[in-house]
């Protein structure tokens, strides 16, 4: 032990308080947090907690040790340069030259550190300009929390979650806590729609076994303590530090109950949750929409309460002004929210073919689709709707070879997932690439000759509806339906045919995206990221992903 990592011991304790408080005070300094007053140690089973009587409760540290810690400056040698230079710069800016004069000895210091005695005169007045923090307060105890440290991961794990942020432009990921118990961060950023937010993420290593990867169980008092709290947060595990390759994804809440459920073995992760373009574009799309969504969760639920009003008008429009609050989601959610009911209030009972056109053109735009809760039921009306099943209602859609080549894989697959739901629901889908049609109006082509207007993507405000049945303006969007059907890249008699040549014209690998559709689907998404919102859900997307799973690779 040096001199300096064993300066707080030369001196006798003058009492068992302040033993507890000296033992505190020796540790090394410089942390970016308050240390703990102890770490946490379980005692082994069966044996109590050591309660004999020389064993000392220890108290919370001063505010006084903690600033000094997080600035580097616990350490008497350096504490005593930097109390010297604050010494001299209160002097010249009080105009009192015996303040820069002042110096502490070790002992006081010591004693400054646990507690047990107060800064007086000059002393006081350098040590409170000096850290910007009145003498009284510096003396106070402050809370603390105990602290469980992680390993640190291999160097093979922490180069490949760097890799990540250069294959998807929308990641920026610290895998590994900055300071002991914080955990890292992983940032996604929105595009064009979402938000963006951020994520407590914190890599663990991995081994291989069979279908799961696995965390030791020398991980789990850290583990216990990073998923203990109730916010989101995901466990990544990674296979680096044993020669494998790839990293694997759990939401802290599945993690969470694991650990309850098993708490002396490992916690074992399905290999199907490995990060790809697939499950990364799970994730970057859930955690944007559900984290805007509950932000604004309850201005949404005011407005949802008032939209009565406006069904009951043939027409209707809102600016982005009127909720200047909502975020972009939000914004997003409310529109598609009336939209939908819009539609339903005027389709009414119809139980003929209708034909349906959207104007999502990339995966972002396509997610409300998938995660949407209304938009599901609103699925499930229209397949329940038709009589006649000898024509299945149709869903027409432009997608600009512009965009396809903008988009990463990742949305590009998201948008795959979109049109793929359409079709297990019925609905045959075509699409065409004219830019021209890109600006259409959303709309629904009902049986009796009318249209059901109901913008709300890339739309000016946060909707925009109308119903018309002037023969000039439905011969225009019967033309743009009949267009679609025509021209569409991914025409074909039946499920299968039409997404292959849609998996072709996404540039997507199609024998890849079934293999991982039907692990995944297999296993469930909501392990990997459980919704939290009552606004969501991903209880379609596992379906659409066993039934993207289910289709010939052929």
């Amino acid at each position: 032990m040096t001199p300096d990592e064993n300066e707080y011991d030369e001196y006798e304790v003058e009492s068992a308080a302040e033993s507890a408080a000296e033992a505190e005070a020796g540790t090394g300094a410089g942390t970016a947090v308050a240390r703990p007053v102890a770490q946490q140690v379980e005692p082994p089973v069966g044996r109590p907690a050591d309660r004999s009587p020389g064993h000392t409760e220890q108290r919370p540290p001063t505010l006084l040790r903690v600033l000094l810690e997080r600035l580097n400056w616990a350490k008497f040698a350096v504490f005593d340069v930097q109390f010297s230079l604050a010494a001299r710069r209160a002097a010249k800016e009080y105009g009192n030259s015996r303040v820069g004069n002042v110096s502490v000895s070790r002992i006081t210091f010591k004693r400054w550190l646990a507690g047990t005695q107060s800064p007086q005169g000059d002393a006081a007045t350098v040590l409170a300009y000096m850290l910007g923090v009145e003498v009284d307060l510096l003396l106070q105890r402050v809370p603390s929390r105990e602290v469980v440290p992680a390993r640190l991961p291999h160097g093979s794990s922490l180069a490949t979650a760097r890799s990540m942020d250069a294959l998807w432009s929308s990641s920026s990921l610290s895998p590994s806590e900055a300071a002991a118990g914080t955990g890292g961060l992983w940032y996604l950023d929105g595009l064009r729609i979402f938000d963006g937010t951020a994520v407590p993420a914190q890599m663990y290593e991995a081994t291989s076994q069979d279908d799961v990867v696995s965390i030791a169980v020398e991980e789990n008092p850290h583990l216990r303590a990073f998923v203990q709290p109730a916010r989101r947060a995901l466990l990544i595990a990674s296979l680096g530090g044993s020669g494998g390759e790839g990293l694997f994804v759990l939401d802290s809440a599945r993690a969470r109950y694991q650990l309850d459920a098993d708490p002396r073995g490992t916690l074992p992760i399905p290999k199907p949750y490995r990060l790809d373009d697939l499950t990364f574009g799970i994730l970057w799309a859930m955690l944007n929409l559900e984290d805007s969504l509950l932000a604004d969760d309850h201005i949404l639920d005011s407005e949802r309460r008032e939209l009565e009003s406006h069904l009951a008008m043939p027409r209707s429009a809102v600016a982005r002004s009127a909720v200047p609050e909502l975020s972009r989601v939000g914004a997003a959610w409310l529109g598609s929210y009336f939209c939908a009911l819009h539609i339903e209030r005027h389709l009414g009972d119809v139980t003929e073919p209708s034909f349906f056109w959207t104007r999502e053109q990339t995966g972002e735009e396509g997610a409300a689709w998938l995660f949407f809760r209304h938009k599901h039921e609103h699925l499930a009306r229209a397949t329940a709707r038709r009589a006649d099943t000898s024509e299945p209602p149709g869903h027409a859609f432009c997608i600009p070879e512009k965009s396809v080549k903008e988009s990463e894989p990742y949305e590009r697959i998201l948008l795959f997932l979109t049109v793929a739901l359409m079709e297990m629901h019925g609905l045959a889908v075509w699409v065409c690439t004219e830019e021209e049609y890109s600006q259409i109006d959303e709309f629904v082509l009902a049986p009796d000759d009318r249209v059901i207007v109901a913008n709300w993507l890339r739309s000016d405000g946060i909707w925009r509806v109308g119903i018309t049945d002037q023969r000039s303006q439905v011969r225009t969007y019967t033309q743009a339906i009949d267009h679609a059907r025509a021209h569409s890249v991914i025409e074909g008699p039946t499920s299968a045919h039409r997404l292959r040549a849609l998996a072709d014209y996404l540039s997507v690998d199609w024998p890849w995206l079934l293999r991982r559709c039907q692990e995944l689907g297999a296993y469930g998404s909501s392990g990997m990221l459980r919704p939290r919102s009552r606004l969501l859900s991903m209880d379609q997307l596992d379906e659409v992903l066993r039934f993207v799973g289910e289709l010939d690779p052929e």
